[in-house]
């Protein structure tokens, strides 16, 4: 099990960008949560096997109604600390 920290730049914000990634979080079977920053970025914390977070990366490019421009990663150890996939506000 692993943790990325991700941080999420383009045309992301009020744009569905946070829904979809929950969605996508909640079929592939990752935990964590994602909220809009400050800067105009979304930053998404999420737990699971290895595939399945590198999975969900690549579907982040390719949300519908989003322009993403790079996505920065941070990998870690899991610390199974989530228990589902959340927006925050």
């Amino acid at each position: 099990m692993k943790q990325v920290i991700l941080k999420i730049y383009g045309d992301v914000q009020g744009v569905s960008f946070r829904w979809r990634a929950k969605e996508i979080a909640d079929k592939i079977g990752i935990a964590g949560w994602v909220r809009n920053e400050p800067d105009g970025a979304v930053k998404v914390v999420a737990e699971g096997e290895e595939a399945g977070l590198k999975d969900f990366i690549k579907k982040c490019y390719t949300i519908p109604s989003a322009r993403v421009e790079k996505i920065d990663d941070e990998w870690e150890a899991a610390r199974g600390e989530f228990e589902e996939f959340e927006i925050k506000y």
